[in-house]
């Protein structure tokens, strides 16, 4: 996933999957069980590109991250290249939020518990499950394809809106169709004829569980907090927990072959940072409900760049699986979410 951030950050960030203006959420948590969140129009360059397309090469950022993530996992240490790739993601990110710092009015006195409690926290609980969630992948997608990687990361947007009853939304028969259905669909991509299913397809199916509990803790976080500075919080996070890892487990930082630059490079600078960036402007100029289904898009980027640059190709059986989680995952996007108003009216 793109750090979903894709890291994604994601990425949510969703990298899951996370600017350069002031982007406020608008909808509270208890209102809402939007997974992409409604923000305030973006300003200068983006406004003369349509944000539709925006959130599209958003995706296909995070879609062919994938792809970079496979090829890196065959010359480096998984750690190693989730340390540098999110440290590489705070680099890209570091001079938008000096610049946004600098044009601020200086703070004579500085509330250490304040900023503890305001920054620090939040961007360690959102770095937590920003590093369970790659890390799982990570280690996942050295045993699976990128192809099925996107489509089994994907899950967690069915699981955001289940997840959220816990924190008292609201899931309509909708989201239960949709989940019924990527249950099918994750059957008919993993489970083969012999009742077996690969260890990298579960460590992906485990990751989508971190990618949603980063959503809900990235809601909850940002509707109270600037957007960039927690995106920058959760990546410093992520690479340093890699680095401690790496430094304990592994034979070094840079113990790499260098045809992983490039690999290593695209994920870091492009699917986390630039990747990031576009996803704020895109979402600011567009419907949520409309952003969710194109940032949905990222599996069939990741399927397409598999089979083109990777020569991957998938069974039938894999093949139905793939249309049946999208199936599951449009369904969530489009008649699954709760808006705010129809919470107030209930």
């Amino acid at each position: 996933m793109g750090v979903k951030c894709q890291s994604r950050v994601f990425c949510v960030f969703h990298f899951c999957n996370g600017n350069l203006v002031d982007l406020p959420i608008e909808i509270e948590i208890e209102h809402s069980c939007n997974i992409i969140l409604p923000m305030k129009k973006a300003r200068a360059w983006s406004s003369s590109l349509p944000g539709e397309a925006l959130l599209l090469l958003t995706a296909i950022v995070w879609g062919t991250g994938f792809v970079a993530q496979r090829k890196a996992m065959e010359v480096m240490q998984p750690f190693a290249f989730i340390a540098l790739r999110f440290f590489l993601g705070c680099l890209v990110l570091l001079p938008a939020l000096i610049l946004r710092k600098a044009g601020k009015r200086p703070n004579t006195t500085f509330d250490w518990k304040r900023f503890l409690r305001g920054l620090v926290f939040p961007s360690v609980i959102t770095g937590l499950f920003l590093f369970a969630g790659t890390s799982v992948q990570q280690l996942g997608i050295m045993t699976t394809s990128a192809s099925k990687a996107g489509f089994l990361t994907s899950l967690y947007l069915v699981l955001v809106p289940v997840f959220g009853l816990f924190l008292g939304k609201k899931a309509n028969l909708w989201v239960w169709i949709g989940v019924a259905l990527a249950v099918i669909g994750v059957w008919f991509l993993s489970v083969n004829l012999e009742m077996t299913i690969q260890r990298g397809d579960v460590l992906l199916i485990i990751g989508a569980f971190f990618w949603a509990l980063q959503i809900l803790a990235l809601d909850y976080f940002t509707s109270k907090l600037d957007a960039l500075e927690l995106a920058f919080g959760q990546f410093l996070t992520a690479a340093v927990l890699g680095l401690v890892v790496n430094l304990t487990t592994e034979s070094g930082l840079f113990a790499f072959d260098p045809s992983a630059l490039l690999p290593l490079l695209y994920s870091g600078v492009v699917a986390v940072g630039i990747g990031f960036t576009l996803q704020v402007f895109g979402q600011s100029k567009v419907d949520p409900a409309l952003a969710s289904l194109i940032l949905s898009l990222e599996a069939v980027f990741a399927l397409l760049g598999g089979m083109i640059f990777l020569g991957e190709r998938l069974s039938g059986r894999e093949w139905l699986g793939c249309a049946v989680m999208m199936a599951a995952v449009i369904l969530v996007q489009l008649k699954g979410q709760q808006h705010k108003s129809e919470v107030e009216s209930q």
